[in-house]
């Protein structure tokens, strides 16, 4: 096991030290874009098309611990477009000293953490504390109900998540997928992944943005993006009263940035989009639903701050 204590030091010095360069406005949304959910993937290559493609200048890639050589060298190819952030099996013994090594490696931030575990149970605790020792920040999944057969739910029981917050103040949490985002309105009762219709004002989501500093919200893949598509009147006044906790990010599989390949093949109950880009559609949402001060906060500045990111 490497001892934390020993290089804690220098992995925050790596952690603060990755710069993104300062890209041209993107033409398409009148200014730099980050994503902060962008998932690896297989090539160098495909990870900056589908960027092109919907516009965004930056990514935050979302990458297994043992990624590293693969993200150095997108990294290398792209210089100043990509910082990453670090998950590995939290069920695992080993999960602290693989994700220590990340950071020490460069990573940014641990994420996406998805596994079937309870968002208070003693495997996302650990981690929870790791990440404040580390002085990074981690994106959670939570997940009540299943997508499809044998999918299983991931990090249970948002509802009281309160109590991590004020357990955990050091720690920053990014907040991410489909009980977070239909929790935004009070009547969310687990009854179906994406909920429709009006949102009811006071729900637990809105009111943990509003009551905890650690908290920020992901807005992206269906679920962010349902959110956001339900209720235009609610939206545009949820991004205003969060505009300083919010994160534009894609979580996007399709290919090019403009919808091609296979989009939201594993989500069935995502069939809403597919066939569509999520960051093309998100980006279009924020770009009407909210001032140009706050649309830059969100795509930009909100994620170099979380991060760490040097402009």
């Amino acid at each position: 096991m490497i001892n934390r204590r020993e290089f804690l030091s220098s992995a925050v010095m790596a952690a603060t030290a990755a710069n993104l360069g300062a890209q041209s406005p993107s033409s398409e949304w009148g200014s730099s874009v980050i994503d902060i959910h962008s998932h690896l993937r297989q090539s160098v290559d495909a990870n900056m098309t589908h960027m092109q493609g919907c516009g965004v200048t930056n990514a935050v890639l979302l990458a297994r611990s043992s990624a590293t050589e693969q993200v150095k060298a997108i990294q290398a190819k792209y210089p100043g477009r990509f910082v990453w952030s670090a998950s590995a099996d939290i069920t695992k013994p080993d999960a602290a000293e693989l994700l220590t090594k990340a950071v020490k490696d460069g990573a940014q931030g641990f994420g996406e953490i998805k596994f079937h575990v309870e968002a208070d149970g003693p495997e996302l605790r650990r981690m929870y504390a790791l990440a404040a020792e580390l002085k990074v920040p981690i994106l959670v999944h939570f997940q009540e109900v299943p997508h499809f057969e044998g999918e299983g739910v991931w990090s249970t029981g948002f509802k009281r998540f309160a109590a991590m917050l004020k357990a955990y103040p050091k720690t920053i949490f990014i907040g991410h997928a489909d009980a977070f985002w239909a929790n935004v309105s009070a009547d969310y009762a687990e009854e179906a992944a994406y909920p429709s219709g009006p949102i009811k004002r006071g729900g637990v989501t809105d009111k943990l943005l509003a009551d905890y500093p650690n908290l920020y919200g992901d807005l992206s893949a269906n679920s962010g993006n349902n959110a956001l598509s339900r209720d235009p009147e609610f939206t545009a006044d949820f991004l205003a009263r969060h505009q300083n906790k919010l994160l534009f990010g894609s979580d996007c599989s399709c290919q090019d940035g403009k919808g091609g390949g296979v989009s939201q093949a594993n989500n069935p109950a995502a069939a809403r989009l597919a066939g569509k880009c999520v960051a093309r559609e998100t980006l279009t949402i924020l770009k009407k639903s909210a001032k140009p001060a706050a649309f830059r906060k969100m795509t930009w500045e909100n994620a170099h701050k979380v991060f760490k990111i040097k402009a």
